[in-house]
């Protein structure tokens, strides 16, 4: 394996941005500087034929606006933070109003947005490097980011995320990887068999705000404890569904804190690709795409809503506002390292 360096576009600034390709021999994944985005991954089929499995766009340019946050990597806090404010230590916080009177991926000044440092670490790895300082986006403490990702000879891409602060801070970073195991342009996946491993779930109110509540899968629409499509359910009048036009919910994953077990899976019967998700974290956004509209993607493709899933590993939204949900702040002068792993393989 090798990592391949080249030009990819340029910040407004005049900056050069790069993309980084890794390949094992059976596939590839390529990311870029910008935004620490994971922009490709080429994965064959039962047949052998290689297809673009990541939703994204063609170059930079597209990135440097990225509505969907394709690939991207978000944070300080992924997902909602309810009133857009927190109280941490005493000291209450304000972020930005970006969906409606909440917060969303911290925004609207997004990590995805930034050029990030970046080294290659041997043949297989490169490591994206962020500083977001005192105040940023909202947030107390400095909090230097690296995010490292590695294609494994197994076909994995593993991600580990790596930050320390200089005051306490919460911090909750994901993935948004937009998946279509049938190729980025193959249109829905109410077609592709999820299994999710998660007993419970945390409901939402209309604005997609958790109410603070864990409540069991058992009998509802939420229940992917045994492998089904997405179209199964998709169109249940179920409370939760209907206000989220489709899945955008946090599962509460089983596997025991802090060790990294299998989280989710993904098949597409018609290609045979899958794709296991490994996490040490809590929770697993998973979500369908349910507001893509005809973004406009690579090769001319036109994505529209239920063209793709994401399965964002992640502390719980709104944990900073729910003290009974596992805590997301990291303590002021200690290492704070997760991992997630993604592997492509053929399936039955």
């Amino acid at each position: 394996m090798a990592v391949k360096k080249e030009h990819f576009g340029r910040m407004a600034d005049g900056r050069e941005i790069s993309l980084y390709t890794i390949d094992n021999g059976t596939v590839s994944a390529s990311f870029t500087d910008l935004g620490a985005v994971w922009v490709s991954m080429m994965v064959p089929d039962r047949n052998g034929d290689l297809a673009d499995v990541l939703l994204g766009y063609d170059d930079a340019e597209g990135y440097l606006v990225n509505g969907p946050h394709f690939g991207s990597i978000v944070g300080r806090i992924a997902n909602r933070t309810g009133g857009a404010s927190f109280t941490l230590n005493g000291t209450s916080y304000v972020l930005g109003k970006n969906k409606g009177e909440n917060n969303l991926h911290s925004g609207p000044d997004y990590y995805d947005r930034r050029l990030w440092a970046a080294r290659e670490v041997g043949e297989d790895s490169v490591v994206f490097l962020l500083d977001s300082p005192d105040g940023d986006q909202g947030f107390p403490g400095e909090l230097k980011i690296s995010v490292k990702y590695t294609l494994t000879k197994e076909n994995a891409v593993d991600i580990l995320y790596a930050v320390t602060s200089d005051r306490d801070t919460p911090v909750n970073m994901t993935n948004h990887a937009y998946f279509n195991l049938g190729g980025h342009a193959s249109g829905s996946v109410l077609d592709t068999r999820i299994q999710i491993l998660a007993d419970s779930f945390t409901p939402t109110d209309a604005d997609s705000i958790p109410t603070g509540e864990v409540l069991t899968v058992e009998g509802t629409p939420m229940d992917f404890r045994t492998p089904k499509t997405i179209g199964t359910d998709i169109g249940s009048d179920y409370i939760q569904i209907v206000q989220g036009k489709g899945f955008d919910h946090n599962w509460c994953l089983n596997h025991a804190p802090g060790v990294c077990g299998l989280a989710a899976s993904a098949y597409h019967e018609a290609s045979g690709r899958a794709m296991d998700v490994y996490t040490d974290l809590p929770g697993v956004q998973f979500y369908t795409g349910n507001w893509l509209g005809g973004e406009k993607g690579k090769d001319g493709a036109s994505y529209e809503d239920r063209d793709a899933f994401c399965f964002e590993t992640q502390m719980y939204p709104d944990s900073v506002n729910h003290p009974q949900f596992p805590s997301p702040v990291v303590k002021a002068g200690t290492a704070h390292v997760t991992r997630t792993s993604y592997r492509f393989y053929i399936g039955k």
